[in-house]
């Protein structure tokens, strides 16, 4: 007689035990094992258990409030580090954000939210991986610099709330990502710096998938509860999202991510400019 296998581990145990993981290199390793082992059948697709309100933190970088943050000289070497170095905490927080998102709200939604939550964690963890390694290359690392907070100030404050949190992260902050990284990366090449170019590129395409992610789970909830998503996103928005929005937007790329205009255009700020550094929607609130 064989014996009965062993039942498997609760998904968000394991989620738990990774976001309590300070090491970023040691984080970054337990989301990739996580990640195997959820597509290799090891976890259980069930949420009993205690999650975090937030992930363990390194003892670098500092965190700061967004506004006190120091500003980045633009065109030097040293004004790229300190960008490449914002990107990879952006990186690194969206990891956490990602497994929170499969552990807090996975069992209001199909297996497939679970499916897709995963993978925008293993790609944020590559992500992560590569501009630490980036930064290393430059003579520096993360952790060197201060960061901000702003980040998992939007996951507190729409943890009770499954489409408030897909609506404000990748809705919102992920797709101020879209419309910010490409003039980064021209700087970058007219920089010459070109490896750091290639990997935000890279970045850039997976973060469009990243958007189309929240973009379908939340319509999905929204047809659940018999809610327009355009106008029950932009009430969640105004509500829940200190920030404005400011164009200039990346239509093509928020489209092809199912986030069209009708969305965000009504709640647009029609005078405002594109910056990296300062406010909440700037490139160092992206996700």
């Amino acid at each position: 007689m064989s014996e009965r296998a062993p039942p498997a581990r609760s998904l968000r145990a394991a989620i738990a035990d990774v976001l309590a993981i300070a090491v970023p290199q040691g984080h970054v390793l337990a989301c990739r094992a996580l990640v195997r082992d959820w597509r290799g059948g090891r976890l259980a697709h069930d949420f009993a258990g205690y999650l975090p309100d937030a992930p363990a933190r390194p003892a670098k970088p500092q965190l700061l409030r967004p506004g006190a943050m120091p500003r980045r000289g633009r065109g030097s070497t040293a004004g790229r580090i300190a960008l490449l170095h914002a990107l990879a905490h952006i990186e690194y927080v969206a990891i956490a954000l990602a497994l929170d998102m499969a552990g807090r709200f996975g069992a209001d939604f199909p297996r497939a939210f679970v499916d897709d939550w995963l993978g925008v964690a293993a790609d944020e963890a590559m992500h992560f991986a590569l501009l630490d390694r980036r930064l290393r290359s430059l003579g520096s690392h993360y952790g060197a610099m201060p960061a901000h907070d702003g980040l998992w100030q939007s996951a507190r404050a729409t943890a009770g709330d499954a489409l408030a949190r897909l609506a404000i992260v990748p809705m919102v902050l992920e797709a101020r990502g879209l419309d910010v990284t490409p003039p980064t990366i021209e700087r970058f090449a007219a920089a010459g710096d070109m490896a750091s170019a290639r990997i935000l590129t890279r970045i850039y395409q997976d973060e469009i998938r990243h958007v189309a992610v929240g973009t379908k789970w939340f319509n999905w909830g929204c047809a659940r509860a018999g809610l327009v998503p355009e106008s029950h996103w932009q009430m969640l928005v105004n509500q829940g999202f200190r920030g404005s929005l400011k164009p200039p937007f990346n239509d093509s790329a928020r489209s092809t991510a199912g986030l069209t205009q009708l969305y965000y255009a009504p709640l647009a700020t029609p005078d405002a400019t594109l910056h990296t550094q300062g406010s909440a929607g700037s490139m160092p609130e992206t996700a």
